[in-house]
């Protein structure tokens, strides 16, 4: 995921997509706890992705509080 793409979307979509991918976190760790866990580069994905998105909505709630 793009932080370009994290951009346009909405407030409640990116409440939608961080639940997606908290969901996503936590079968991967479960994954890899039972030693199913074939792409492990994904998690690490998958934490950027919660990061990027973290950090765009507090972007994006500053912008709405100066304005």
């Amino acid at each position: 995921m793009k932080a370009s793409d994290v951009r346009t979307m909405t407030e409640d979509q990116l409440k939608d997509e961080l639940a997606k991918l908290k969901k996503e976190a936590f079968n991967l760790r479960f994954q890899k706890a039972t030693g199913q866990l074939e792409n492990t580069v994904r998690q690490r994905q998958v934490r950027r992705d919660i990061a990027r998105i973290h950090t765009i909505a507090r972007e994006k709630r500053a912008e709405a509080s100066k304005a």
